[in-house]
């Protein structure tokens, strides 16, 4: 009974997180670093970051910098335009409480 009632406090958040090279990283050759968009369930905003710096960081990446967007509620409210495939990424993210990774833009230096 109280796992059903802490799921139901859980929220997703969509957060940016900038990360920069380290060896096993998985980016490509040439990228200085990357972009993660990223939804991470939690009780709050500083649980979601916290637990996706910490699974970025179990994947050998090197996060540096984490922007907070808010729940889907707070986005709506903002006016952002979200698709049901971003919709069913933020449902599975809550509904397996995890991190979901929806996009990688590798960073590269315009040289």
């Amino acid at each position: 009974m109280e796992q059903q009632k802490k799921q139901s406090r859980q929220k997703v958040y969509t957060l940016l997180v900038e990360v920069g090279r380290k060896a096993g990283d998985g980016l490509p050759d040439g990228a200085t670093g990357a972009a993660l968009m990223c939804y991470s369930s939690g009780v709050d905003e500083a649980e979601a970051v916290r637990e996706t710096v910490a699974i970025l960081k179990q994947a050998d990446m090197a996060p540096l910098d984490v922007t907070g967007y808010g729940t889907l509620e707070e986005r709506e409210a903002q006016g952002h335009e979200i698709d049901d495939a971003e919709r069913a990424l933020m449902q599975r993210a809550l509904d397996e409480n995890a991190v979901i990774v929806a996009q990688v833009t590798p960073f590269f230096d315009d040289e």
